[in-house]
């Protein structure tokens, strides 16, 4: 395929991927969904040669990272850190970390039972990527919802990746060391380094690109951000935490900078760049999210998902993956848990952490059609559970005597002017 031709159906798939966000918005069927089928469609016109793994893994790695830094970012960029808040905030937490240990060793057990041969470490490897939720696929798809089930949900899903990631690479980094100790130090070691070394970064970057007079610099700044997360990759580090720390600390001026530290502040700079930051960053991580999901959806092999055997373990480790959600929602929500309940789609990060297995644990026993079943079943159970919630929703507006009162007395009102005209 010549350059143009190459042009033409990546600007194609933007726009197609523009009008799925409208229709996603409309139905409340993920645009992953959509953009997975138009891999598929893609696939079919496509070269054996193209579509094989190793041709495609660094295109899919390389998007993936990216794409999360975005979405990270572009969900920090979201988040007030208020009083009022906190609550909300230490709920979320504590369900994503409970849910994501709790789900990952319901996971493992039935990896185990069935392909593993009871070797739990291997099992558990395989089964964190398909315990956490996808804030790429959660965070535009909660739109619509009330403002402090949308909040729950963006931060769930936000802190489910990060301890997602975090959980899966100290996993493997200590998983052949006996010492359980040096483990526990080694993983707490880190993250007050990783929290340290954020705070300190995000406040020399916001004091730092306020100062920069030029036009072009957001750009720079999303440059810089990826360059700290791939340089505290390569460190072991807990990158995406830098991300994060910097998005809240822009965001949440009024808090980060207090005392002294506000006289060093140039306020209608910091929000400029904030504005323009926020506009760039939803944009790009729309383009990343665009090609990653229709690439992944070209490498898909359909034929696996016949496999009786497969699909029978992505039903039970599905069930298995609500079973917990509920239990965890039951226990720190205590009311109203829909449609928060089934909210819980697999996506980026899952692909992403299956394809960083290490070689010495990888196993021809797990079959990629049981990350397909999670990704699929998890997002159509959400399109559900959203459709119904919207109809709930018109329901309840219709039938509530005060806003019937509201329009009767509108049209009251306008009956009057009509006679005053008159």
């Amino acid at each position: 395929m010549d350059s143009f031709a190459l042009i033409i159906v990546a600007s194609a798939i933007i726009i197609l991927s523009y009008f799925f966000n409208i229709l996603a918005k409309r139905t409340n069927i993920p645009s992953v969904l959509m953009l997975i089928g138009l891999g598929l469609v893609i696939q079919q016109f496509t070269p054996t040669s193209v579509l094989e793994n190793k041709r495609l893994m660094p295109v899919l790695e390389i998007l993936g990272n990216v794409g999360l830094i975005m979405i990270v970012l572009e969900a920090a960029l979201d988040l007030k850190l208020t009083k009022d808040r906190w609550p909300i905030i230490w709920r979320s937490f504590t369900v994503a970390l409970l849910a994501l240990i709790v789900s990952s060793f319901v996971c493992a057990f039935i990896l185990g039972a069935f392909l593993f041969e009871e070797n739990m470490l291997q099992a558990l490897i395989y089964a964190i990527p398909l315990s956490i939720m996808s804030s790429a696929i959660i965070i535009p798809s909660v739109a619509n919802l009330g403002e402090d089930k949308r909040e729950f949900m963006v931060y769930e899903s936000t802190f489910s990746d990060i301890l997602g990631i975090m959980f899966f690479y100290f996993l493997v980094g200590n998983a052949g060391s006996n010492d359980t100790g040096a483990v526990v130090t080694d993983i707490v070691g880190n993250i007050v380094i990783t929290v340290l070394l954020s705070v300190v970064i995000s406040y020399l970057l916001v004091l730092v690109f306020q100062k920069i007079k030029t036009e072009i610099k957001l750009f720079l700044l999303i440059a810089v951000l990826t360059m700290l997360y791939a340089i505290g990759k390569k460190f072991h580090l807990s990158s995406l935490l830098i991300i994060l720390v910097f998005g809240l600390v822009l965001n949440n001026q009024k808090l980060f900078f207090r005392g002294f530290l506000d006289r060093w502040l140039n306020k209608p700079a910091v929000g400029e760049i904030l504005n323009n930051f926020h506009l760039i960053t939803m944009e790009t991580a729309f383009v990343v999210r665009t090609f990653f999901f229709v690439i992944f959806g070209m490498s898909i092999v359909l034929v696996t998902l016949l496999n009786l055997k497969f699909a029978l373990i992505s039903f039970l480790v599905i069930l298995g993956l609500y079973a917990v959600r509920w239990i965890m929602l039951k226990l720190f929500l205590t009311r109203d848990i829909l449609p928060q309940l089934f909210i819980a789609p697999r996506g980026l990060i899952t692909i992403l952490l299956f394809f960083a297995i290490p070689a010495e644990y990888q196993s021809d026993a797990f079959s990629e059609s049981i990350l397909l079943y999670a990704i699929l079943a998890t997002s159509i159970i959400m399109s559900w559970s959203l459709v119904m919630d919207t109809r709930k929703t018109n329901k309840e507006e219709i039938l509530d005597p005060s806003l019937v009162d509201e329009v009767n007395h509108e049209e009251n009102g306008r009956h009057i002017d009509k006679g005053q005209e008159q």
